[in-house]
């Protein structure tokens, strides 16, 4: 055989010495086989993870990245790039040069959309009921965002305003949200979002609102999964959204401008119950004018229901020229 030629001999009918060797060789890497899985996984696996961690930089990027809520200026400045690479030019600056850039199979407004949606029900659609196949029908108001313009800023506003309040209170998933007056979802969808199943609370009183909020905000999000607790009320009920719910943020978007002092105050009473404590924030936008209007007497009314001023906060928006101001309560520390 090839193998024995290569192998000269050292005495006839003896074992070489090579031979000796290999057969050495074949009995330390057998027991080196049996010996593998009695080895400690702990100190191979913490091995094999922090190497893993140290050759995927990537991967400990997306775990930071998780919970980033507001851009920051490396987001901008990749935007910024992006727009750049493209060769837009800067933005038309009247209505006119705006329209002349519409494209599409059928570029049309609101307007013209929402009478396109009455008279025709669309491009494409089933003549009758029984092949209607819609599970949740929309108004056409609805689906043509009509509700979008129903506050005095951009909708794109909504989202200023959650990335402001979810760092204010460093928020995680889990935590525990109700907002007071929460409309069409303008800034709730952002927290829905963020927020794990169940644990968004709102109060609103306006029909059109839950009706967006419900009919079109949710299902056209893919939010329906979330579960929020959305209820109607004007009578600062919040025993309805269940005993032994306590909350790490209430807030409140431009809500207690509109109500009268004393039901503001009946609220913050009723709010104050289920402020966690520590941790727990109410904010109010706008103005604090319910209890400003009470001068000196404004802090012990305050204190009188359990509740402290913090201070005043401002934040800007990222897409267009506003800014808007936030005062911050707690709990008073027993």
């Amino acid at each position: 055989m090839a193998t024995a030629a290569s192998f000269p001999s050292a005495k006839p009918g003896g074992i070489t010495v090579p031979a000796l060797l290999l057969l050495s060789f074949a009995s330390a890497a057998l027991l080196l086989f049996l010996l593998l899985p009695s080895l400690s996984p702990s100190s191979s696996s913490s091995s094999s993870t922090s190497s893993s961690c140290a050759d995927n930089p990537i991967s400990s990027v997306r775990s930071s990245r998780a919970a980033q809520i507001a851009a920051t200026r490396e987001d901008v400045s990749w935007l910024r790039s992006q727009l750049e690479i493209n060769s837009l030019p800067d933005p038309p600056s009247t209505p006119e040069e705006w329209h002349s850039l519409r494209k599409g199979i059928n570029p049309r407004t609101r307007q013209q959309q929402l009478d396109d949606l009455r008279r025709f029900n669309g491009i494409s659609h089933y003549e009758t009921d029984a092949e209607n196949h819609t599970a949740l029908p929309c108004p056409g108001e609805l689906l043509v965002e009509e509700h979008h313009s129903n506050y005095g800023e951009p909708w794109a506003g909504g989202r200023d305003v959650f990335e402001f309040l979810a760092t204010a209170v460093n928020l995680s998933p889990s935590d525990q949200v109700l907002e007071v007056g929460c409309g069409t979802l303008r800034v709730g969808l952002h927290f829905i979002r963020y927020l794990n199943p169940s644990r968004f609370h709102c109060l609103e009183r306006d029909d059109l609102s839950l009706m967006a909020a419900l009919h079109y905000e949710l299902p056209s999000q893919g939010l329906l999964h979330k579960r929020p607790l959305i209820l109607k009320g004007d009578d600062m009920d919040f025993s309805r959204f269940g005993p032994g719910t306590y909350y790490d943020l209430i807030y409140a978007s431009a809500v207690f401008l509109h109500m009268p002092d004393k039901l503001v105050w009946v609220g913050l009473e009723r709010l104050v119950e289920r402020l966690k404590p520590q941790k727990g924030r109410i904010f109010v936008s706008h103005n604090m004018k319910f209890c400003t209007r009470l001068k000196e007497e404004c802090p012990k009314r305050l204190a009188k229901i359990g509740l402290e001023f913090v201070g005043n906060q401002t934040h800007d928006s990222l897409l267009f020229n506003h800014y808007e101001i936030w005062y911050e309560f707690r709990r008073i520390a027993l």
